[in-house]
């Protein structure tokens, strides 16, 4: 009886003993990274969609020498940059919350972020053969 009742008591609070476990590990970064990448896209993508319209009807040689404008090239990277982290981090909560076994799990937030980064570094570059 000693061991049962030492057993079921202790010194440290509820919230002492759950700290540090499930779900709220890392969700805070996670969910605070997705909230940022939002609000920084959306001035990025109206900028884009009205440059993009702008352009349109535009000679080859017209587009090319606005996007080889340092304002834009930079623009123009920062939303690459940022779109394919947003996605990467949206489609991995996704596979998180509806993929059940582990390893298709992980191998599938694998999958979605190594393609993410390729397509993020191949813009970039035509990004970059452009306007350096």
């Amino acid at each position: 009886m000693a061991n049962e009742y030492a057993d079921h008591t202790t010194m440290r609070s509820a919230l002492g003993r759950v700290r540090g476990l499930g779900s709220a590990k890392g969700g805070t970064d996670h969910w605070w990274m997705q909230r940022i990448t939002s609000a920084a896209l959306l001035p990025l993508t109206l900028w884009f969609a009205l440059a993009a319209a702008s352009l349109a009807g535009a000679s080859y040689a017209e587009t090319v020498a606005w996007i080889g404008r340092p304002w834009n090239a930079v623009l123009l990277l920062a939303t690459i940059g940022l779109t394919f982290h947003h996605i990467a981090a949206g489609m991995q909560v996704v596979l998180e919350d509806y993929v059940n076994q582990e390893w298709a799990k992980m191998a599938a937030i694998l999958a979605v972020k190594a393609i993410c980064w390729l397509l993020a570094l191949a813009s970039a570059l035509a990004v970059l053969r452009i306007a350096v």
